[in-house]
């Protein structure tokens, strides 16, 4: 009965043996696969691999440092690929928008502001007092705002706008409550200026409504105080096409400066682990 149990161990003892050895050959295929899947550039399906090294064999550990160091190298490659496309195509956005700045002016007081805004020539304020109309601008990072002006001899209290064309096709704004800074109004000889301007996502759909439907008649109603409308302008419309073509040239360009930014930094951290790696091993 003894010698039975001493078989029995042993047995138990080899199977676990096999099974871990064979784990650990599972473990090892899967990473030659990854590294050749890294080797044609294909990191995604590599990601995947380690990925699979990772949650089905938690214990192989030479298979998950050998992952670790694998992961690292698509991560460097990866942020090396995403340089060089800043790299690449930075230079043609900047030159594009260089161009699209022509038909603007440069709105900026360097003794308080960081970020100036570029504001179509025809529609500056000296060049539009008196009137009632939709104007645009965006700022040196481009982010894109619209604005409502209501120039009358009796405020009408409004804090929104709701555009519309033929077809029953419309937008709007959010509701933007006085505050004296988005949303203000002042009196002068008489007559009520209000300016209630709308960034970020409080502006976002009207802007790609007026985008999109530059070439039609589009109906603007002030909202939220007394009822008033006014078509835009076709002047109007032109400054914000030009301002929204403006708009993604800054923003592309914002964005690629972050990524290259991203890049090199993540760049320069692998670099050090894998260097450290590599010493570990001699």
């Amino acid at each position: 009965m003894r010698k039975y149990k001493i078989g029995l161990c042993g047995l138990g003892f080899l199977l676990v043996l096999a099974a871990c050895n064979g784990d650990a050959g599972e473990a090892a295929a899967r990473l030659d696969k990854a590294e050749a899947y890294y080797e044609a550039g294909d990191f995604f399906s590599a990601r995947n691999e380690i990925d699979s090294v990772r949650l089905l064999y938690p214990k192989e550990v030479d298979a998950l440092k050998r992952g670790l160091e694998l992961m690292r190298r698509v991560d460097y490659k990866e942020a090396q690929r995403n340089l060089a496309y800043c790299d690449s195509l930075l230079p043609i956005r900047e030159k594009e928008a260089e161009e699209l700045k022509a038909g603007f002016v440069l709105e900026k007081d360097t003794a308080f502001q960081e970020i100036g805004n570029y504001i179509w020539k025809q529609q500056t304020i000296e060049r539009n007092v008196q009137r009632c109309y939709i104007r645009c601008g965006v700022d040196e990072r481009g982010e894109m705002y619209l604005a409502s002006v209501y120039f009358g001899a009796k405020p009408i209290k409004h804090s929104g706008i709701k555009l519309s064309v033929k077809g029953d096709l419309f937008a709007e704004t959010p509701s933007i409550p006085y505050d004296g800074g988005f949303n203000y109004r002042f009196e002068d000889m008489g007559n009520t200026t209000e300016v209630v301007t709308y960034k970020g996502e409080a502006g976002r759909d009207a802007i790609q409504f007026i985008y999109d439907h530059a070439v039609e008649r589009i109906r603007t109603e002030y909202t939220g105080g007394k009822p008033y409308v006014i078509y835009i302008a076709d002047g109007d419309k032109k400054a914000l096409v030009a301002t929204y073509n403006l708009a993604s040239a800054l923003s592309d360009i914002e964005r690629m400066k972050n990524e290259r930014e991203k890049a090199e930094k993540k760049m320069a951290y692998l670099e050090q682990k894998l260097s450290q790696g590599k010493e570990d091993k001699e």
